[in-house]
């Protein structure tokens, strides 16, 4: 009765920020209160040990670091740079961090370390050009995912490792195929759904792009709009080399520069912490810089970090009392071994939405393992739509690369980022294991 008592407390969460206007974290977190006290009476100490420390120290770090380089023009300067790299082919450039993305996560990094770095850059970037943030967003998320399941990525090194543990067939290279071109369908319609024909249409030329920009009015879609109002300031027009965040790298430029390449080098080589990392660049910096520094901690995320604090810590709250476990177990005594697939790669999916991605791959395959057992169903096929429908909801807003997205999303677009991600994060939480069941467990099963 506990543990049903818990999962409608969380419906609850939802339902109720959606009609009232009231930080859903805040509400989160009272509901983690009452439901832990009341109902699993446990204390409070308990119930705060679920809190995020790590994607809190995440968040403020990164959105604090990003926030001083954006003070001292160091990300305008990025930008500028990455528009002569494309020569002007803007339309590249949101393929260009999913291809960066996959790399990096290819290659054994953490999908929130990669992430952590790339997307500031690429939602500077993105509010700049009168690129959807949506786009930008899906497209370096959906990236990390694409390459998180190498042999050599977090996720492949999981899922394959429970396979062997539990005398299970595994193929790593079909696993990383199959993972990375569902990453890629789920990144090509967001590209097309959210201006990516726009962007073709303008044109190869940075002349153009630039034009476009300096002359942009203030109709269409305010969203996509923004950026072009940024920099048209001051007499509608702009160029190349002449913006003022656009010149030359000053001192201050080239320590921040500095700075972003030994976080990405101390997380993704030497395993550093991202959150303190960013930390402990932003404090150097403002050091040494104060003028610079100045409103850069008002900056900071604060009503995002409240949000996924507080759904985080409640989710951790039901896993610590074993309430996702008992989820889990009733789908796996479930007597129609597909249908018990399904349910399998449905709470995978909703689970990771609000929680690691990583804690889930490890958790259910195990559970699993009864009716996988039997033959009944193809171990592999499973495998893969679990990884599938765990992984792709990562653009969650709730899990830490979604949450990454709308904390560096221009702050005039913070709440709309917000509200599109979960709208689109909740139909992949629910379409994707239903595909991914019909593709990859029913034809090999029955």
């Amino acid at each position: 009765m506990a543990n049903v008592i818990a999962l409608s407390v969380l419906v609850l969460v939802f339902v109720i920020s959606t009609v009232r206007s009231v930080n859903m974290g805040a509400l989160a977190l009272v509901a983690a209160f009452v439901v832990g006290t009341l109902v699993f009476t446990v204390d409070t100490s308990e119930i705060l040990d679920g809190f995020p420390a790590s994607l809190f120290v995440i968040l403020v770090g990164v959105t604090y670091l990003f926030a001083l380089a954006r003070n001292n023009g160091t990300v305008d300067w990025i930008i500028h740079a990455a528009v002569r790299a494309v020569r002007g082919r803007v339309a590249l450039v949101p393929w260009a961090m999913f291809a960066v993305c996959a790399a990096v996560t290819a290659m054994g990094a953490v999908s929130p370390a990669a992430v952590a770095i790339i997307a500031p850059v690429a939602m500077g970037f993105a509010t700049r050009y009168r690129i959807h943030p949506m786009l930008m967003g899906f497209m370096v998320v959906q990236g990390a995912t694409a390459g998180s399941f190498s042999p050599i990525g977090i996720f492949g090194v999981i899922t394959n490792d429970v396979m062997r543990q539990n005398g299970l067939p595994s193929s790593p290279a079909l696993l990383f195929v199959s993972t990375f071109a569902a990453a890629a369908v789920v990144a090509a319609i967001a590209y097309v759904s959210f201006g990516g024909r726009a962007l073709i249409a303008r044109g190869a030329s940075e002349r153009v792009l630039v034009s476009a920009v300096g002359n942009a009015s203030g109709g269409g879609d305010t969203i996509t709009g923004s950026g072009a109002g940024d920099s048209s300031k001051g007499g509608g027009k702009s160029s190349v080399g002449t913006a003022p965040h656009e010149g030359a790298l000053n001192l201050e430029r080239r320590l921040t520069l500095l700075g972003l390449a030994s976080l990405a080098l101390g997380a993704l080589v030497f395993d550093l912490d991202v959150g303190f990392t960013a930390l402990t660049v932003a404090v150097l910096l403002t050091l040494i810089f104060p003028a610079s520094a100045r409103g850069a901690v008002d900056k900071i995320s604060w009503g995002t970090v409240l949000l996924i604090g507080g759904i985080v810590t409640y989710v951790a709250l039901l896993q610590n009392q074993n309430t996702v476990q008992w989820l889990g177990d009733s789908v796996a005594h479930v007597g129609i071994p597909l249908l018990a697939a399904f349910l399998i790669c449905l709470i995978g999916a909703i689970v990771s939405a609000f929680a690691s991605t990583t804690g889930i791959l490890g958790a259910l395959i195990p559970l699993a393992i009864p009716f996988l057992m039997t033959g009944q169903v193809n171990a592999t096929g499973l495998v893969i739509a679990l990884a599938i429908s765990s992984s792709l909801v990562d653009c969650s807003p709730f899990s830490t690369n979604g949450a990454l997205v709308v904390a560096n999303a221009a702050p005039e677009e913070r709440d709309v980022v917000f509200g599109l991600t979960m709208r689109w994060g909740m139909t992949i939480m629910v379409v994707t294991p239903i595909l991914a069941w019909l593709l990859f467990v029913v034809p090999w099963s029955v």
